[in-house]
């Protein structure tokens, strides 16, 4: 019988745990919704208003500019690594970690390899062997493009300043629940489009091109910090639901083991005590 109460107590404990995850997996997918929908709306204008100051500082010359698209020879860099401040969300923070660690021991082996955290969780595993200099785990708790314009002015000066050559984003892209891709974007100095520009538009401006892209591209690089961390963030509520419905449908399958093997265990015992009783009987009768 005391093998029964401990497979009760592992039926309670099994089940107890379905329903946490079920909660989790409900609210994931309530929140998932209104970050999708924000992310979708958002993420055609960050991508066009890119691709336009892009085509733009690539047409300036070299005199006029931006300060932002100062390609340097890369000796510094500053990765910024955008995890979450939970867990239990399956393999996107331990993503994140993995690319973060390959750009410092591949990509740029032999130089200074810095990192700024947004989120919790890659803040206490990368200041473990690596030098983090500033965590801004708090803008998950109020989520405006203020706060996250500030984190991004402040990539800025680290670059015009000429603390770091090269500024790399690290983040998971939300493309459906199910599938977020690892993207390692350079956020500075700003990549100019390739090829020739001769089919582009011809505009004119007021005030002066320069003065346009000056004062623009500050504004572009918020929006490009946003849209990454919206991404990260409704991939984080992605990749919790599905995380959380798979562990649910594993509590349903062990507990229905369990059950199953407590209904064999109930009627081993009930058989022995009636073969039990049978033998008494027996001898009684003898």
């Amino acid at each position: 019988m005391a093998n029964l109460k401990e497979i009760r107590n592992r039926i309670a404990s099994v089940s107890s745990t379905m329903q946490i995850t079920s909660a989790m997996k409900m609210v994931s997918a309530a929140k998932l919704k209104k970050a999708q929908d924000a992310i979708t709306a958002m993420r055609p204008y960050a991508n066009k208003l890119t691709e336009l100051l892009q085509s733009l500082s690539a047409s300036l010359d070299g005199d006029a500019g931006s300060k932002f698209a100062d390609a340097r020879a890369v000796n510094k860099v500053l990765v910024v690594a955008i995890t979450s401040n939970r867990g239990l969300c399956g393999a996107f923070n331990s993503n994140i970690i993995k690319q973060s660690i390959v750009l410092v021991n591949e990509t740029y082996t032999g130089k200074q390899v810095d990192f700024i955290a947004i989120g919790k969780k890659g803040n206490d595993i990368l200041s473990k062997k690596n030098t983090v200099i500033a965590n801004h785990s708090q803008v998950f708790d109020d989520m405006t493009f203020e706060n996250v314009a500030a984190i991004a002015q402040d990539l800025m000066n680290h670059f015009t300043e000429g603390d770091y050559d090269k500024i790399e984003l690290v983040y998971n892209k939300f493309k459906n629940a199910a599938t977020q891709i690892v993207m390692t974007e350079q956020f500075l100095p700003i990549v100019p489009v390739e090829g020739d520009n001769s089919g582009a538009a011809d505009y004119i401006f007021e005030p002066s091109k320069p003065e346009i892209v000056e004062q623009l591209i500050p504004k572009s690089l918020k929006t490009q910090l946003f849209k990454a961390v919206r991404d990260s963030f409704a991939s984080e509520h992605g990749a919790r639901m599905t995380a959380m419905h798979k562990a649910t449908d594993n509590a349903t399958e062990l507990r229905d083991q369990l059950k199953l093997t407590y209904n064999k265990a109930r009627q081993a015992a009930i058989t022995n005590e009636i073969l039990e009783i049978v033998g008494g009987a027996e001898a009684l009768n003898n």
